[in-house]
């Protein structure tokens, strides 16, 4: 048993452990991480906000928070919470500022090896087919009509329009559009910052990087995912930009509003939330989800535009098919245990039984895809880590880490980047991370997913 301020954890089975329940929490936490982890410290500040979480009216089950947790904005980074459709409630804090942040996975059919000369003729190509940075677009510039429809249908609304093709959708969580979007409670200013950055990678930790397949772990899973050892992947990471940012901002000052009106008892304001079930919080979910199309159908735009650039690099006639597109920033309604409740992934991804599992690292170590597990469904409402997770923040970084040293410790591992700013870049420097591959550990010593493949960085694109 180990005592951290205020909060009593015990182990309670291999990679997991309690927070015991004491008020006014109305369920314990549980928490996914290694002895390490644990006796290390670099949890704690987080450790507090899955306390507050489990404080929240209509919880279920516990207050979870994933290997990879770090400080967020009212729930942890890593956080997973799931409420009763009826009793519980639906919080902005629960899904983040970048609503449907996610990552897909694109194979191919050329070798690492024999593409190795021609990587900085493709990134180059990249970087000038895949708009980056903050507040560029892709060139779009849907009208009102039209970005409505993208609110509505999400990547299909890419697809007809030439941005990629069928096989696309079926290979997508909610087979790239969740149910429920209303595009009507998006505001105006919403709008605007959505129809200038449709089809964008974005800035911060939003990023697009050539890998290789370095290890097959699951050699089964491997090849129904279509992956082969020492071939060619692009991993795109990014959300829905400035439109989901806006919601996330306009319907806080609207929960705050709403949680006092309906006598909840917050521990820490950025926890602002509304009951599921009344007109705010309806009005949020409706538009949560239509910023969460957006947020599809611009990694599916991005996707095209990927081909693209492939095709000119190494000639027409590549295989380029996606391997899935998950998110992990999101809120959704789903059934666990015979009852319907809303499950919020703040930084976790789902991770149902067989489902492709795409975890980013940093951009010198690796990244790896995993296999969902049906242990998961029992012990995490179907969810697990969403990448490495910040061990320093973005400003300790750049006191402690100088952008030529990191330039050489990229070159000497053999990984090409590309980025606007190199002030940004150092914020999203390797030592700024956990090992991923140890958050991987954990979650499958836990139960949560299963390795599949490592991933080795070759070449990053970065805003």
């Amino acid at each position: 048993m180990f005592r951290q301020a205020l909060l009593v954890m015990r182990e309670v089975a291999p990679f997991e452990w309690e927070i015991e329940p004491t008020p006014p929490m109305r369920v314990p936490g549980r928490v996914f991480a290694s002895r390490r982890m644990i006796e290390s410290g670099e949890l704690d500040n987080a450790l507090q906000q899955v306390r507050n979480v489990a404080t929240l009216p209509g919880i279920v089950g516990a207050s979870y928070a994933m290997p990879d947790i770090h400080w967020g904005y009212g729930f942890p980074i890593g956080g997973v919470a799931a409420f009763d459709v009826d009793e519980g409630i639906v919080s902005p804090g629960g899904v983040g500022y970048d609503i449907a942040c996610g990552v897909r996975l694109i194979r191919s059919d050329l070798s690492a090896e024999e593409s190795r000369e021609r990587l900085p003729a493709l990134l180059h190509e990249l970087s000038r087919s895949v708009p980056t940075g903050t507040g560029r677009g892709g060139g779009l510039q849907p009208g009102s009509k039209e970005l409505e429809q993208v609110l509505r249908v999400g990547a299909r609304w890419a697809v007809e329009r030439g941005f990629g093709d069928e096989s696309d959708l079926e290979r997508s969580e909610d087979a790239g559009a969740l149910e429920g979007a209303e595009p009507g409670e998006v505001s105006e200013r919403a709008y605007e910052r959505g129809r200038a950055t449709l089809g964008s990678l974005g800035s911060g930790n939003h990023f697009l990087e050539v890998q290789e397949v370095a290890e097959i772990v699951d050699q089964d899973a491997a090849a129904e995912y279509g992956l082969a050892e020492g071939t060619l992947t692009v991993m795109i990471h990014s959300g829905s930009r400035g439109l989901g940012h806006q919601v996330c901002t306009d319907f806080l000052r609207e929960m705050e509003r709403a949680a006092s009106r309906e006598h909840i008892e917050l521990p820490d304001r950025q926890l602002a939330c509304a009951s599921f079930a009344g007109a705010t919080g309806r009005r949020y979910y409706g538009a949560m989800v239509a910023a969460s199309n957006f947020a599809r159908a611009n990694r599916q735009v991005m996707t095209n535009l990927v081909r693209g650039s492939f095709e000119r690099i190494f000639g027409p006639g590549r295989d380029l098919g996606l391997v899935y597109d998950v998110c992990h920033n999101i809120a959704k309604v789903e059934r666990h245990g015979g009852r319907d409740v809303v499950v919020h992934r703040k930084g976790a991804t789902r991770s149902f039984p067989g489902q492709p599992v795409l975890i980013p690292g940093d951009m010198q170590r690796a990244s790896w895809v995993l296999r969902g597990l049906e242990t998961s469904l029992q012990r995490s409402f179907g969810s697990t880590c969403h990448g490495a997770g910040r061990v320093l923040g973005r400003g300790e970084a750049k006191r402690r880490i100088r952008g030529e040293d990191l330039k050489r410790q990229l070159d000497e591992a053999g990984v090409l980047v590309k980025a606007g700013k190199v002030a940004l870049l150092v914020e999203e420097a390797p030592q700024a991370y956990k090992d991923v591959s140890e958050v991987v550990d954990v979650c499958e010593g836990a139960g949560l997913s299963a390795k599949v493949a490592r991933l080795r960085p070759l070449a990053v694109l970065k805003g």
